[in-house]
């Protein structure tokens, strides 16, 4: 019973981490209908903003989002004006820009770093915590809690705020919203910052958990997609969910089966989740809204 325990708190967590990855995913697609095969990417420069902001200022990692967010945010709109803006009415080839996108971050860093390993250190890296027989870290605790934070939060903002509901509506119609006045563009840089974000705080909550390398975006991008179909593309409390489930499968097939099929079976409970329900687990059918595709 405490083995099972274990496992289950192991994939709850890991579903954390993957559902703070997705989010931001989930919101660039939902709004603009890019797959942002950088998101990965943008992942590892947050993790390295962390390593930069603690190298440079002596900042802990887990204080850190508060300047590299920001500069996530930035280079996100940045990423949108000059390189997608211009292939506006072109899908595939955003989609060919964003795969090169990722190439030229993990090489950029690469050639900067050298590939050697890097590893960023939290006054709270070595604390555990102790619930009845499962020792669990506080950093892992921690992540979890604030994608559950983020992913309220996020909710929120769409549904109550003025400029989340110009998100909604562009997500939704985004000829609609144009003729009500709503500037799509640039809600679409904006939705395309607030992602990179996102991948900055995931980036900055990770840092401490692994090492650092070039690559490791990959670590995280194939899982995000299996995420965001699962939950149901554009919906953010199914990112949430949509990774809880990711974690928690692949945590019980790795300790049941074998560690080496872990993907393979999350890719097969992906499948029949497509097969049954195409639209994803919390998506509606026809519909894109941002926030909206809640079951009710």
């Amino acid at each position: 019973m405490t083995a099972l325990l274990n496992i289950l708190a192991i994939g709850l967590l890991l579903g954390g981490i993957y559902a703070l990855v997705s989010l931001g995913l989930n919101l660039i697609f939902g709004v603009i209908r890019i797959v942002n095969f950088a998101q990965g990417e943008f992942v590892m420069l947050g993790m390295y903003g962390a390593l930069s902001a603690s190298l440079a200022m002596g900042m802990d990692p887990y204080l850190s989002p508060v300047v590299v967010m920001p500069a996530m945010f930035i280079l996100g709109c940045i990423v949108y004006r000059f390189i997608l803006r211009p292939l506006q009415g072109e899908p595939m080839m955003q989609i060919f820009a964003t795969f090169g996108l990722l190439m030229v971050i993990e090489n950029g860093i690469l050639g900067l770093t050298g590939g050697i390993g890097q590893n960023v250190s939290s006054f709270i890296s070595s604390v555990s915590v102790r619930i009845g027989p499962i020792q669990i870290g506080l950093p892992r605790i921690l992540v979890l809690v604030l994608a559950s934070v983020a992913t309220a939060a996020l909710w929120w903002c769409l549904r109550y705020t003025l400029r989340g509901k110009a998100i909604r509506a562009v997500a939704q119609d985004r000829k609609a919203a144009r003729l009500m006045g709503i500037d799509v563009e640039q809600i679409f840089m904006l939705s395309f910052g607030l992602g990179a974000a996102f991948a900055g705080l995931a980036g900055c909550l990770l840092a401490p958990l692994y090492t650092l390398s070039p690559q490791i975006g990959m670590n995280f991008i194939m899982p995000a997609f299996a995420v965001v179909v699962l939950g149901g593309l554009g919906s953010v409390p199914g990112a949430f969910v949509g990774g809880i489930i990711v974690g928690l499968t692949e945590a019980l097939s790795g300790f049941y089966l074998d560690p080496a099929l872990k993907h393979a079976v999350l890719f097969m409970v992906f499948i029949i989740v497509l097969v049954l329900r195409p639209a994803g687990l919390f998506g509606v059918s026809g519909a894109e809204e941002v926030g909206l595709r809640e079951q009710s």
